[in-house]
């Protein structure tokens, strides 16, 4: 993270000239009906907002995930219980993880396999702990944890939903759900220490050099990353563009198929330090970074960023039915 300006386990810089307008806010529709054009396209089960929403609002109820916490440790318990009543095999991965100022993270990486003999696979991933500073707010509350209901828990939520629906329907692939932790326990803007290389996404840095199966391979990535805040616009991000460009490509198209446009912008957008880097990285795995920019904002993000407003009244169910739908989208119509 060290050559990129730091905005969250992510950092923001922006590539070109200009910052791209976050265009159009207003709603997608509601279709989730593929029409046919050029190929015949697999309907996908219809997404349900209202479920991804519960599932966002059961987390934060638990309170901030910050590592080595009470809260944290139930959520985990949470999720792991979830996805196995969801039909998974469920992984998990304990790992003593240490953080920019040498405090020693007791983390968990939670991981579900649907059809885990399938040689075809694709992995969906968003980190589970949220922020354990709010940074990004005023001084006063630069040490205290966030709700991390859009950083953090939109992700999982969607994927929760995802996963109750392979449940109900299994795609014709190997599907792999991954919840990493420790992604967002990175250098904080207040820290006055010396500053470390890669504090960020310590849980994927641990996935990617230990699997949850030995040589773990997927046919690409998905990581959903803040994908719940209002008037949410999705830009294709740098480092995606250039490693997973097909896999890219290939979402933001089913978006549109879908009625979506409108939130997935065929733009270029900023390159960020995230989780799917080290997908690729340590795995070799081209992944694709779903997430939400604000290009005309001071930090690339949506203002609830790092505050304490990330919280459950900024969370809007038509941004989740629009990526949920468009992932659910993309995975059936893999052969």
């Amino acid at each position: 993270m060290n050559i990129f300006k730091k905005i969250s386990a992510v950092t923001v810089f922006f590539l070109g000239a200009g910052l791209i307008s976050c265009g159009n806010s207003s709603k997608a529709s509601s279709k989730t009906t593929i029409e046919d054009n050029e190929e015949a396209l697999i309907n996908p089960p219809t997404f349900s907002a209202d479920s991804a929403y519960s599932y966002i609002q059961s987390q934060v109820n638990f309170g901030p995930r910050v590592p080595n916490t009470q809260a944290h440790r139930d959520c985990g318990t949470y999720l792991a219980a979830e996805l196995e009543r969801f039909g998974a095999k469920v992984y998990n991965q304990y790992a003593d993880l240490v953080a920019y100022d040498g405090t020693i993270l007791k983390a968990r990486n939670i991981i579900g396999a649907y059809n885990p003999e399938s040689k075809k696979r694709v992995l969906l991933c968003a980190h589970w702990d949220s922020r354990p500073y709010a940074d990004h707010d005023e001084d006063k509350n630069h040490h205290r944890p966030i709700d991390g209901a859009n950083d953090g828990a939109s992700g999982v939520g969607v994927l929760l939903e995802i996963a109750r629906q392979v449940q109900k329907q299994a795609p014709a692939i190997g599907i792999d759900i991954a919840f990493f932790d420790a992604e967002d326990y990175g250098t904080p803007e207040f820290y006055q220490g010396m500053h470390k290389p890669d504090t960020w996404c310590l849980g994927s840095q641990y996935w990617g050099r230990i699997p949850h199966v030995p040589d773990y391979k997927a046919r690409y990535g998905i990581l959903l990353d803040m994908v719940g805040g209002e008037n949410a616009t999705f830009y294709y991000e740098g480092y995606s563009k250039r490693t997973a460009n097909h896999a890219m490509k290939k979402i933001w198209k089913m978006a549109d198929k879908l009625g979506y446009g409108n939130y997935f912008i065929k733009q270029n957008g900023g390159e960020v330090t995230d989780d799917h880097i080290y997908v690729n990285q340590y795995r070799q795995i081209p992944c694709v970074d779903i997430i939400h920019y604000d290009l005309q904002g001071n930090t690339g993000f949506n203002p609830t960023w790092h505050t304490l407003n990330d919280n459950m009244e900024h969370i809007e169910k038509a941004t989740l039915q629009a990526v949920g739908q468009t992932v659910l989208g993309v995975i059936y119509n893999e052969k």
